[in-house]
């Protein structure tokens, strides 16, 4: 059997499990544990029985209690079934396996009962006790607890032992493929994110493309159109004009559509196809562009540039020209500038 590929701790929930347990314990009589592959208990111990706690404090008696756990859990993995056995007090233990998909995964220990002597069959003891004195002290103290002990049918405890067996493997199985689909499901949405981050970059990619075709389109039309901006869309060559005309002033998309004599919507679409870009970010980076060339053939100071170009303040201005060319007035100045304007 292969060490286990999941963990009962995480793919169950352990608090609703030992609820259910406390109601298996008292429908079939026995005491139950659950304990995981390793033989570790995972959940407390439903209504173990006062004779086998009594036992089980006992320093002589306890270590004879985890052999008989330890080596009944081997043993039901080994069958891969239900082991039923008598402890070394003969007392009846189950041992039955949680396994899926040939993994092992724990155990339900079960048991602490009596069965009837007529109905008892031939159970191997899985671990022998000397007697010895102390031994025999502590059974008589706790004799009236064993006689106390639940006596069931060799029936009745097989029977209660394919409930149990039944029901753990279908919460398991069903806990399991709930812990698969949500795998599956954080797998999806990782490669989902990935792909939009993808989408996201190529996006980015995109906008600088156009970005820099822009700027590109803006230094063009500059040095090849006499100052002025000849549009391939007729209708919108009186607001290029009247922009190229009016580098001082601050204009406005609805002022413009109307000197085109269209809607603001209208106007906005076919300056974004024209362009590239929409109004505000198109006449931020034009002024910008006029900005470059007083700064390069100029020595008017910044602030002077600033006010030129109709912008509010010497702040913004420099805000602005840092946005576009990742550098201040100044240090492209010094960069860039002719003789004359140094």
């Amino acid at each position: 059997m292969s060490k286990s590929r999941y963990d009962l701790e995480e793919i169950i929930d352990l608090e609703k499990w030992e609820k259910l347990q406390d109601s298996l314990s008292l429908v079939t009589q026995m005491a139950i544990l659950t304990v995981d592959y390793k033989g570790v208990p995972v959940t407390k111990h439903s209504y173990c029985q006062p004779f086998c706690q009594g036992v089980r404090q006992d320093s002589h008696l306890s270590p004879y209690c985890q052999k008989c756990d330890a080596r009944a859990g081997i043993e039901a993995v080994r069958q891969n079934k239900p082991y039923i056995y008598l402890c070394h007090f003969n007392i009846i233990d189950i041992a039955i396996p949680i396994i899926i998909d040939n993994q092992y995964l724990g155990a339900i220990m079960a048991g602490q009962l009596k069965l009837r002597e007529s109905d008892a069959p031939m159970l191997e003891q899985i671990v022998s006790r000397p007697p010895n004195v102390e031994s025999n002290r502590k059974f008589k103290e706790l004799e009236g607890d064993y006689d106390a002990l639940p006596v069931l049918s060799y029936d009745e405890v097989t029977k209660c032992v394919e409930l149990l067996l039944q029901l753990s493997t279908y919460i398991v199985e069903e806990a399991i493929q709930k812990h698969t689909t949500i795998d599956l499901y954080k797998k999806v949405l990782t490669s989902n994110m990935e792909a939009y981050n993808e989408s996201d970059r190529a996006v980015r990619s995109i906008q600088s493309m156009q970005q820099e075709l822009s700027g590109a389109l803006i230094d063009t039309k500059l040095k090849n159109g006499a100052g002025r901006f000849v549009s391939s869309n007729a209708v919108l060559q009186p607001a290029f004009d009247y922009i190229f005309a009016h580098k001082h002033e601050n204009f406005t998309l609805k002022e413009m559509a109307k000197l085109c004599h269209i809607s603001p919507s209208y106007f906005s679409r076919i300056f974004t196809k024209e362009t590239g870009e929409n109004f505000s970010v198109f006449i931020a980076r034009l002024k910008i562009e006029w900005a470059k060339q007083l700064l390069e053939s100029t020595d008017s100071p910044i602030h002077q540039v600033s006010d030129d170009l109709g912008f509010c303040d010497t702040g913004y201005f420099i805000k602005t020209f840092k946005k576009f060319e990742h550098l201040t007035p100044a240090v492209y100045r010094n960069m860039y500038a002719g003789p004359s304007a140094k």
